[in-house]
């Protein structure tokens, strides 16, 4: 961001302190930043005293004004070139708006593990939320403790050198059973280089300084409450001055928007034909219209972020959704499994997983007290039992009575009211999608990854067949999703070893690289570096022959 472009945009409304959601992420960008907000504050007096000069000490000084823009825009320059460049922050699940694309990083790492290409690592408690990297920090969370005294911990670290910034603490309290690869700190922070922000599930939404992990303030929130015990693992977002946080569960799910800086509640939005899911919200820009976009149990949707207002749906998911959509421009690209086909609702899960005496009905002690209102809802003869579409009744809304299946699909943004026909550009029936990993959408390519290795690509353009499913040489579970950069395509195995592909219309193996231990969590790539968190450990791996080369 050029210095006159900086000073126009402080010159529009009252100056941005550091930290909101359009302060600059790269360090000259910062500088510029800066001296173009001390330039605006020491030049912009009350408009009684400016309108009391006189005509010809007015021009004077606006002469003297220009004079001094002129110095400071050479300082700036020059300055700005002196610096070395540094790529742009991963501040939030999976990087910029949650596309897992590192645009501008270079030099990244091919070949890596616990002993090659290591530039530090630190031993954290349990989690498997991503790491974030935005202010020159690397910010991360655990589960510490014994069973029954857990602390949820936030810690911050040096993004280039690891060295400890902060780490600050809360009792976790009494903690739900969850199932695996869950863990309890599985929330990704995000953070806009002055504040950190985090949900844990038996708490609510904090905010941290990013400076020192000063605790600033705690929005409560509802416990969440999944059928099949999945437990938590929503994450916020930030878009200009408010954060985002969608929490699908099934028992109550909603969309809230707060005020950054105060967390005082903006808005919140019931979804109540959503079941539970662990999608992640996304911005997008169309035209002169902007929105929150969530994709839930049938239906993609988006919120006007002022108000929580639906302006649009696109009625063509699947039931359950646990992957984030990928935008580019005004597209949005949807990869979304769910187990059985479109015939099979929710009640075949539900007696699958909870129907523990195999009677093909379910009563109260199966589900737990906190369904029991639900249960109330579904029993339509009162007999105490839910059975058939009385489990459907009880806990989907029937005019969202969505099945299974595999999908891909990519829908233009914008528009009001129901979309489905006007603005999905494409949609395939295929086997290709994960009900987990997310899709990688760069360089006019959709690429996906599912259980067992399997990948395929697609045009991002219409759809058609890149390469069809092939397998990348490691077999397992797929639960982070694939991040691009550096023309590089890095897909992370539950198994602790991470592929390493180059990016192009072919598939192209580069590398497989182990790293010792259980991975779920998402890369991150900031820095020119990956940083790699396993259940414990964090890590941070670059291209050392590069990075020496490019320091001499």
């Amino acid at each position: 961001m050029s210095f006159g472009k900086i000073l126009s945009r402080l010159k529009e409304k009252k100056p941005y302190q550091p930290g909101q959601a359009d302060y600059p992420s790269t360090a000259p960008s910062r500088l510029n930043w800066e001296i173009g907000l001390r330039y605006v504050r020491s030049h912009a007096g009350p408009p009684a005293s400016r309108a009391s000069l006189r005509p010809s000490a007015q021009k004077d000084t606006d002469v003297m004004h220009r004079h001094s823009l002129t110095l400071l825009l050479t300082i700036a320059g020059l300055i700005t070139l002196s610096l070395p460049s540094r790529a742009a922050d991963w501040d939030q699940f999976r990087g910029p708006n949650a596309t897992g694309v590192s645009a501008d990083s270079k030099n990244l790492p091919v070949n890596f593990s616990t002993t090659e290409n290591v530039v530090w690592k630190k031993t954290l408690g349990t989690g498997i939320a991503c790491p974030i990297i935005s202010g020159g920090r690397c910010i991360e969370t655990a589960v510490t403790g014994k069973k029954g005294q857990e602390q949820f911990v936030v810690s911050a670290f040096d993004a280039l050198t690891g060295k400890d910034l902060w780490k600050t603490s809360f009792p976790a309290g009494k903690l739900p059973e969850i199932t695996w690869p869950n863990q309890h700190a599985s929330c990704t922070p995000c953070s806009d280089g002055e504040r950190v922000y985090v949900h844990f599930s038996t708490i609510g939404l904090l905010c941290l300084d990013a400076g020192n992990g000063k605790h600033l303030w705690t929005h409560k929130t509802p416990m969440p409450f999944y059928l099949l015990g999945w437990g938590a693992a929503n994450s916020p977002i930030l878009h200009e001055d408010k954060l985002f946080f969608c929490l699908d569960d099934d028992l109550d799910s909603y969309l809230v928007a707060l005020d950054k800086y105060s967390g005082k509640q903006k808005w919140l939005t019931k979804r109540p034909e959503m079941l539970g899911g662990y999608s992640v919200p996304v911005v997008v820009t169309s035209g002169k219209q902007t929105d929150i976009v969530m994709a839930g149990s049938g239906k993609l949707k988006g919120y006007n972020p002022e108000t929580g207002k639906v302006r649009w749906n696109c009625n063509s998911l699947l039931r359950t959704i646990m992957t984030t959509p990928a935008v580019v421009g005004d597209k949005i690209y949807v990869s979304v499994q769910s187990y059985g086909d479109t015939a099979r609702t929710l009640k075949f899960a539900l007696l699958q997983w909870r129907d523990t005496n195999q009677d093909k009905k379910l009563d109260k002690t199966e589900l737990g007290k906190a369904f029991w209102k639900k249960f109330d809802k579904g029993d339509a003869n009162k007999d105490g039992f839910l059975v058939g579409d009385e489990i459907d009744d009880a806990f989907q809304a029937k005019t969202n009575r969505v099945g299974g299946g595999n999908i891909i699909q990519m829908i233009r943004g914008g528009g009001t009211g129901d979309v489905t026909k006007t603005h999905m550009e494409w949609n395939l029936d295929t086997k290709a999608p994960s009900n987990i990993a997310s899709p990688l959408v760069v360089n006019d390519q959709v690429f996906v990854v599912k259980e067992g290795g399997i990948s395929a690509a697609f045009s991002a353009a219409d759809g058609k067949t890149q390469w069809p499913r092939r397998r990348i040489r490691n077999l397992g579970h797929y639960y982070a999703s694939p991040v691009y950069g550096d023309g590089k395509i890095y897909v992370t195995g539950e198994n602790g070893f991470i592929v390493v592909l180059q990016q192009g219309s072919k598939l192209k193996f580069l590398a497989k690289n182990d790293i010792g231990e259980s991975c779920v969590a998402t890369p991150a790539i900031a820095e020119n570096r990956i940083y790699v968190r396993t259940i414990n450990t964090l890590y941070c791996f670059a291209n050392k022959s590069a990075e020496q080369k490019n320091r001499k």
